[in-house]
C-alpha cells in the first residue's frame, strides 16, 4: 500500500491519502488499485503497463484501451508513462453515497490479442465534508413544569464522509440548565438529546440560547453548529409516539407514480393543542425527498417519481411526528424495491475483425462481445448465441465477455460473406431479447487450380490451312478471385519432326485460342498430340494440364500417281505384248496407281479414255487390269495405242493419264518390223495396205538383224554361254531399278510373263513362239523366288534404216498390294 498526501484546492486543507497504487491480479485476471478522492485530473493511479506485462509504448501499438459500460469515464491511460491516471475530479460521496466501500470497476482490453482484464479501484474517503445540520436554528418549547432529567431530541447532523471522517460526536455549549446526552443505536447513527438538568423558571428566564456542535474524526477536525433556542412554556410533557419504531415495505419498481406505499401513525396522550400531531419527512440530502411524499396530516407515504431497481434497490426514509407544542419522536421506513424484467439485454461489440481468410482453422477469433442486463437474478441472467446454422461459435471469456470464433475452416468459393445475427435473451418472464448483426467477409486464398471441363479435347483442322488460322479454343475455370482466379494458357514444350512445337502452333495466353503458325500437310503427319497448361496468377501459382489431339483432315490436293507402266526415260514408248491367240478376258497388263491422299480422296477408278481399236480392250474400273474384250483378228493392227485415265473421288476430282502401246503379233519378224513404227499413231484408221508395207519392212529388218546376231553369237558364244550357265541357278540380280515399283515406300518386284523365243541358224526366217502365258495373280513367296532361275536379257538392237532403237522387252503384271514378289523375264534362245 502506498500513502500520499493530497490537498483539497477549495479549502486548502492537507489530506492524507492512503493506499494509492496497490496492484494485485487474481486468478480471473483482476487488477486492484486504491486511490483517494478529490485528486487532481491526471493524478497517478497505478503502473498499468507493468501490471499487464507490457512496455509503455506497447499500449498504443497493441490497442490497449479502457472499456466501460456507458458511465462517465473516471480514469484514462497515459501512453507515455504506461500509467493509469485520473480523468477528472472524483467525489466519493457523489459516486457511492453512503456505501461503506466505494469500488469502481472497468475493463482493460488488449485489442490485438482480444484479451480483457478487469480493473477494480477503491475510492478512499478523505475528510472533505464537515458535519452539517439541515437547519441552522432550532426552537424548542419546554413547559416549565418539566421535570429535571427530561430529554428533548435534537436535530442530527449529516456528514457524507465515511469512517473516522464522518460524524463522531456532539458538544453542547456550557449552561446551567441543560446537558447533552448521546443516544446510540447499535450499528446505527448517534442521536443527540437535550437533557434538562434543573427545573425551569419561566419568570426568571423565558428562553435559553444553546449551541450544539457536531464534530467528525478527521484530521483536522471539521464541525457544524446548530443554534438552539429553548422557549419555556407551560406543561406539555408527552411527545408523540409512533406505533412502531421501524416500518418495512416492499414495492415493485414498475408501480405508477402516486401509488400509496403505507401510512404511519403516531399518538400523543396529551389533550388539546398539545396532542395535535403532524408528520414531517426528515429531508436528508439525496433523492429521497424527490421520490417520496409524506402527508403531514394523514401520515401517508406515496411516490412522486418512478422507481428504478437498477438505480437503487433500497431506500431508508426518516420521519418525525411532532405535537402542537413542538415535542417530536422519530421513526424510519425501509423501502425495498423489487426488480421486474424491464430491461432487455445489451450486446456490445467490443472489438471486431471485418474479414477472415478462408485458410483460418477452427478457433480463429472474429470479435469480442460483451453482454449485460441491468436487471438482477434470473431477469439479468443472459444467454447469447448465434442464429442460424453457421460455422461460428461463442466461447465464454471473463465476466460477461464472449469470443466469437470460427467452428471450422471456411471456403470462400462456397460462401464469400456471412451476415451473423447474435441474439441475447434474459431469463425473465416474459423473456426479453436483443439482436445485433455482424458482417464478415471471407478473404480468398489460392486453393483452387484452374480446371477444364473435359479431361481431353479433340480438334480438327483441314490441311493446307492458312497461317494464323484459329484452330480451337480452350477454356478453364478457376473459382478463386482476383489474381488467384486469373488464368493464363501455355503449350507444353515438345518437338514435332525435329522442330519445336512452338513453330507449328501458338496459344493466346489470355483467351486460350489455339492458332496454326504453319500450313499443315496431311501427307506429312495426320495427328498431333499436345498438352495445354492453364495456370492462375496466385502465390504460389496453381496449374492443370489437359491433352489436345489435333487431327489434320485430308483434302484432295494430290493427283493419282501412276506407278506402272513407267514412262521410258529415253523418249521411247513402253510396249506390252498380246498374242493373236488371246481369248476374250486375256490379261494384257495392269495399270498400277496410288494416291497420297486418304479416304475417298484416295479411292481410284480406271477408265479407257482413248483406244486405236475401240471395243478390243477394256479396263477394270477398280483393278486397272487391261483385258481383251474379243478375240484378236487378222485385220487388227499389230500396234494398239490405249490412253487410260486414273481418277480419284475427291471434290473436285484429280486425275492422271498413261498411254499404253500393245503389240499384237504371232512371230518375231512381225514384232521387229513393228518396232520401227512405235511412235504414237496419229491415225487409228490406217488402211490394210499400210499395214502390209509395215510388215514387209519389218520382215526385211528382222532378217538383217538375225544375220548380225548370228555373227555376234559365233564370236561371243563361249564367253556368253559360260556367263549364262554360271548364273542359271541364281535369283535375279542386278535388275535395273526401273523394274521395281514403290508402293508406300516398300520395293515390290512385279510379276511378269515368261516367254521363249527361238531363232534357228541357217534359216532366213525366225519365229517368235508364244507358249501359254502365266498370268496368275497370286503373290509369290520369297522362298519360291530364291528357287527360281530367271534371266533378264536387255540388249541393244541393230540400227534399222539408220535410226537406232533401243528395245527393252519386259512384261509386267503387278498388283496394288504386292509387297515382295519375283519376276519372270523373257528368255531369248538363239
Amino acid at each position: 500500500m502506498t500513502n500520499c498526501l493530497g490537498f483539497r484546492k477549495g479549502r486548502g486543507l492537507a489530506l492524507l491519502c492512503a493506499l494509492l497504487g496497490t496492484l494485485c491480479e487474481s486468478g480471473s485476471g483482476q487488477i486492484n488499485y486504491s486511490v483517494p478522492e478529490e485528486l487532481d485530473k491526471g493524478s497517478f493511479v497505478g503502473n498499468i503497463a507493468k501490471d499487464l506485462g507490457l512496455e509503455p509504448w506497447e499500449l498504443t501499438e497493441r490497442g490497449v484501451r479502457i472499456v466501460s459500460r456507458g458511465r462517465t469515464q473516471l480514469f484514462s491511460l497515459n501512453p507515455r508513462s504506461g500509467s493509469l491516471i485520473t480523468a477528472g475530479r472524483i467525489d466519493r460521496e457523489e459516486l457511492c453515497a453512503q456505501r461503506t466501500q466505494c469500488l469502481v470497476k472497468f475493463n482493460i482490453l488488449i485489442e490485438d490479442k482480444l484479451k480483457i482484464f478487469e480493473v477494480e479501484i477503491e475510492i478512499k474517503d478523505i475528510n472533505d465534508n464537515a458535519p452539517d445540520f439541515i437547519t441552522q436554528e432550532l426552537e424548542i418549547k419546554i413547559n416549565e413544569l418539566t421535570a429535571p432529567g427530561t430529554r428533548f431530541p435534537l436535530k442530527t447532523a449529516f456528514d457524507p464522509d465515511m469512517g473516522m471522517n464522518s460524524l463522531q460526536n456532539y458538544q453542547l455549549s456550557p449552561n446551567d440548565y441543560f446537558s447533552l446526552s448521546i443516544k446510540s443505536v447499535p450499528g446505527g447513527p448517534k442521536y443527540p438529546e437535550l437533557v434538562l438538568e434543573r427545573t425551569l423558571d419561566r419568570e426568571r428566564l423565558e428562553a435559553h440560547q444553546l449551541v450544539l456542535s457536531a464534530n467528525d474524526g478527521g484530521d483536522p477536525v471539521r464541525s457544524g453548529n446548530l443554534y438552539i433556542q429553548v422557549i419555556v412554556m407551560d406543561a406539555n410533557d408527552n411527545p408523540p409516539e409512533f406505533t412502531q419504531p421501524e416500518y418495512h415495505v416492499s414495492v415493485l419498481e414498475n408501480v405508477p407514480v402516486g401509488t400509496q406505499l403505507l401510512r404511519v401513525n403516531a399518538t400523543d396522550p396529551d389533550e388539546g393543542f398539545n396532542s395535535q400531531v403532524s408528520y414531517i419527512l426528515d429531508k436528508m440530502p439525496g433523492k429521497i425527498a424527490q421520490i417520496f411524499h409524506l402527508d403531514s396530516v394523514t401520515g401517508e407515504i406515496s411516490l412522486l417519481k418512478s422507481l428504478d431497481y437498477e438505480e437503487s434497490m433500497f431506500y431508508e426514509i426518516k420521519i418525525e411526528a411532532k405535537d402542537g407544542p413542538g415535542l417530536l419522536s422519530r421513526a424510519k421506513i425501509l423501502v425495498t424495491v423489487l426488480d421486474v424484467n424491464d430491461n432487455a439485454p445489451e450486446i456490445t461489440i467490443t472489438s471486431q475483425t471485418g474479414s477472415v481468410p478462408e485458410e483460418a482453422t477452427a478457433g480463429k477469433e472474429i470479435a469480442l462481445i460483451n453482454v449485460h442486463d441491468r436487471d438482477s437474478g434470473s431477469n439479468g441472467h443472459v444467454t447469447v448465441f448465434v442464429l442460424g446454422n453457421l460455422p461460428f461459435n461463442l466461447e465464454k471469456s471473463i465476466d460477461q465477455y464472449y469470443r466469437l470464433v470460427t467452428a471450422r475452416s471456411l471456403d470462400r468459393e462456397q460462401v464469400s460473406e456471412y451476415n451473423l445475427t447474435l441474439k441475447a435473451t434474459d431469463g425473465g418472464t416474459p423473456s426479453l431479447s436483443t439482436e445485433t448483426h455482424i458482417t464478415l467477409h471471407v478473404t480468398d486464398i489460392n486453393d483452387n487450380p484452374p480446371t477444364f471441363a473435359h479431361a481431353s479435347y479433340s480438334a480438327y483442322v483441314p490441311e493446307n490451312n492458312p497461317r494464323g488460322t484459329s484452330i480451337f479454343s480452350l477454356t478453364a475455370k478457376d473459382p478463386d478471385s482476383d489474381n488467384n482466379g486469373h488464368i493464363t494458357y501455355a503449350l507444353t514444350e515438345d518437338t514435332l519432326q525435329g522442330a519445336p512445337l512452338s513453330s507449328y502452333l501458338s496459344i493466346n495466353s489470355d483467351s486460350g485460342i489455339l492458332y496454326a503458325l504453319r500450313s499443315f500437310d496431311f501427307e506429312q503427319f495426320r495427328e498431333l498430340q499436345l498438352w495445354v497448361t492453364a495456370s492462375d496468377s496466385g502465390e504460389p501459382s496453381l496449374s492443370s494440364n489437359v491433352s489436345l489431339s489435333l487431327f489434320v483432315l485430308d483434302q484432295n490436293d494430290n493427283a493419282p500417281e501412276i506407278l506402272y507402266p513407267t514412262l521410258p526415260t529415253d523418249g521411247s514408248t513402253g510396249v506390252e505384248l498380246a498374242p493373236r491367240s488371246a481369248e476374250p478376258g486375256y490379261l494384257v497388263t495392269k495399270v498400277v496407281a496410288v494416291d497420297r491422299d486418304s479416304g475417298q480422296n484416295a479411292w481410284l477408278s480406271y477408265r479407257l479414255l482413248k483406244a486405236s481399236e475401240p471395243g478390243l480392250f477394256a479396263v477394270g474400273v477398280h483393278t486397272g487390269e487391261v483385258r481383251t474384250v474379243r478375240p484378236l483378228q487378222d485385220r487388227d493392227s499389230l500396234k494398239q495405242s490405249l490412253v487410260i485415265a486414273v481418277e480419284d473421288h475427291g471434290q473436285p476430282p484429280l486425275s492422271a493419264t498413261v498411254t499404253l502401246t500393245v503389240a499384237v503379233a504371232d512371230s518375231i519378224p512381225d514384232v521387229l518390223a513393228d518396232l520401227g513404227s512405235f511412235e504414237p499413231s496419229h491415225n487409228s484408221d490406217a488402211s490394210d495396205l499400210t499395214l502390209y508395207l509395215v510388215v514387209a519392212v519389218a520382215s526385211v529388218s528382222c532378217v538383217f538383224l538375225a544375220f548380225v546376231i548370228v555373227l555376234l553369237a559365233l564370236r561371243m558364244r563361249r564367253w556368253h554361254k559360260s556367263r549364262l550357265l554360271q548364273k542359271d541357278s541364281c535369283c535375279v540380280a542386278g535388275v535395273p531399278a526401273s523394274h521395281f515399283v514403290g508402293v508406300d515406300g516398300v520395293q515390290a518386284f512385279l510379276q511378269t510373263y515368261t516367254h521363249e523365243v527361238s531363232l534357228t541358224a541357217g534359216s532366213r526366217k525366225s519365229h517368235l513362239i508364244f507358249p501359254q502365258p502365266n498370268y496368275a495373280d497370286t503373290l509369290i513367296s520369297q522362298e519360291s523366288c530364291e528357287k527360281s532361275e530367271p534371266l533378264l536379257i536387255s540388249q541393244d538392237l541393230f540400227e534399222a534404216k539408220g535410226d537406232p532403237k533401243l528395245l527393252q522387252v519386259s512384261l509386267f503384271l503387278s498388283s496394288d498390294n504386292i509387297k515382295n514378289s519375283c519376276t519372270d523375264v523373257i528368255i531369248l534362245k538363239f
